[in-house]
């Protein structure tokens, strides 16, 4: 029997809401972009919400997501684990970024900012297409606290429950189409981020649409995990 070669690195997804089908679709589309000799690991919260809509379930998934990062890092030390690993967060919002920072001497990114970070590379003008209102402060505080606040557009938000866009993948794309249009269009938006780690998979599909750039918060963390993977 062929054994399986020991991976070279490790990546821990963490799912900060309770779907295990958004934690399911995020690997999916992050292990198109890995190489093999990265193992992909996911984890998904056990308490909170199944989609991360306002600043109260943002805040139970800090506590999920420190818990989940801690529980990884301690793992490793016990197994004597000595291969690069690297902890995202899966949730726009960044919940518990700094928190598990303090925690773990991994390295740790957050989908959003990984996300912006791509969107004003080159000093780009980028804007931010999701379908969270109760989220709208919290990303623009996001965009601040990464100094990127002079490139920002704005947030554009298309009308809808966000439960029920979420749960119907037609009217998603069509109306975070509309929403990346308006980036472009009325705010002068020269690439745009699709923000929200259950979005990825529409941010693909729309991306095509467009002459700008459209960034799916999971392509560009994976981008940035690998490059301190030193892939």
């Amino acid at each position: 029997m062929t054994q399986r070669a020991a991976p070279a690195a490790q990546l821990l997804l963490i799912n900060p809401n309770t779907s295990e089908a958004t934690t399911a679709l995020m690997a999916q589309l992050a292990r198109q972009r890995l190489p093999a000799q990265v193992e992909l690991l996911g984890a998904t919260a056990q308490e909170g919400a199944p989609l991360i809509t306002d600043e109260a379930s943002l805040a139970i998934a800090v506590r999920q997501v420190v818990q989940m990062g801690e529980r990884f890092a301690q793992q490793r030390a016990a197994a004597g684990e000595r291969t690069p690993a690297v902890i995202v967060i899966g949730a726009f919002g960044n919940p518990g970024l700094a928190q598990l920072c303090a925690r773990v001497s991994l390295p740790v990114l957050g989908l959003g900012a990984a996300a912006m970070r791509a969107g004003a590379r080159g000093g780009r003008r980028f804007g931010i297409a999701t379908i969270t209102p109760g989220l709208e402060a919290s990303i623009a505080q996001s965009v601040a606290e990464l100094g990127l606040s002079g490139q920002f557009s704005g947030t554009r938000i298309p009308p809808g429950v966000p439960q029920a866009l979420a749960a119907d993948p037609v009217l998603l794309r069509e109306r975070l189409a509309l929403a990346v249009e308006q980036c472009i269009a009325l705010d002068g938006a020269q690439a745009v981020v699709i923000g929200g780690g259950p979005l990825a998979q529409a941010a693909q599909e729309i991306a095509p649409l467009f002459a700008q750039p459209v960034i799916s918060a999971v392509d560009a963390a994976v981008e940035e995990a690998l490059g301190l993977l030193g892939f």
